[in-house]
């Protein structure tokens, strides 16, 4: 089977990256997190191609064979690069396998909302201006299928949850600027081996401002971050009601008082 990532190209795009916002979230997400459980970790590693926004963990390069001795941790983070991996559940079953039994693992990455604009626009630029479609923008996962990964991977107590950070730009180049920046250019092995015609950016371009700008003139670019939280098996770990679901509510696994809803009319 031909895979969905060329490697070696995301690597260059990694070796070149200078923005970091988005790695900055998740780093700020984890200890957010990791402040509601209620239990210390002592053997924590995090999978990330950025290890220098990882001050104090260990850390272990993005790679299709991890780096990490078979349950040797009870904390796993995979930090934002899991949507690149050719093999997802691979990935995750490697990090259950590197967990002592009631560990913890916290895994990132984009889901399937993510550049929703652009994705649109640069299709239908593509299909005006060449009559054809080619792959572009890497595509990602919903929410209820990825949360479906967790329990292929046999853990426990499986939860998917996302949050979404919108971010303005002057245009559409500077958000493809802004993707490049980030090492999220173009890794697809599919992807056609020339350069883009311009007429086509142009007309994405045209399309996005038409389309999505705000009064300002800056148009809008949506970053949906998926989190799946899982847990090593373990004898004496809480029981779901139904096997195999993943919709166990996170304040119950993650073992954390839950604020009471507040009262109407009052």
């Amino acid at each position: 089977m031909t895979p969905l990532t060329d490697l070696a190209a995301l690597m260059r795009h990694r070796a070149r990256a200078t923005e970091f916002f988005l790695h900055e979230e998740v780093v700020a997400e984890v200890q957010e997190r990791l402040s509601e459980v209620n239990r210390p970790f002592t053997d924590a590693v995090v999978v990330t191609p950025f290890p220098h926004l990882w001050a104090g963990w260990r850390t272990v390069a993005e790679a299709e064979v991890l780096s990490i001795a078979e349950g040797s941790q009870d904390l796993v983070v995979h930090g934002l690069c899991l949507h690149w991996a050719n093999d997802p559940v691979g990935q995750l079953v490697q990090c259950r396998r590197a967990l002592r039994p009631d560990g913890l693992m916290l895994a990132f990455l984009f889901g399937g909302q993510t550049l929703h604009e652009l994705r649109a626009c640069l299709a239908e630029a593509e299909a005006e201006v060449t009559g054809g479609l080619s792959p572009r923008v890497l595509p990602m996962g919903e929410i209820r299928d990825l949360g479906g990964l967790l329990g292929r991977a046999g853990f426990a107590l499986p939860v998917a949850d996302s949050f979404t950070k919108t971010v303005r730009y002057a245009d559409a180049f500077r958000l493809m600027a802004d993707l490049r920046a980030m090492g999220e250019g173009n890794a697809l092995a599919g992807r056609l081996r020339h350069v883009t015609r311009r007429g086509v950016l142009v007309r994405a371009a045209e399309i996005y401002q038409q389309r999505f700008a705000g009064e300002d003139g800056r148009i809008p670019a949506t970053f949906e971050i998926i989190a799946l939280t899982g847990w090593a098996p373990d004898e004496g770990q809480q029981k779901p009601l139904r096997p195999g679901s993943a919709a166990a509510r996170l304040a119950e696994a993650l073992n954390a008082a839950e604020p009471p809803l507040p009262r109407e009319g009052g």
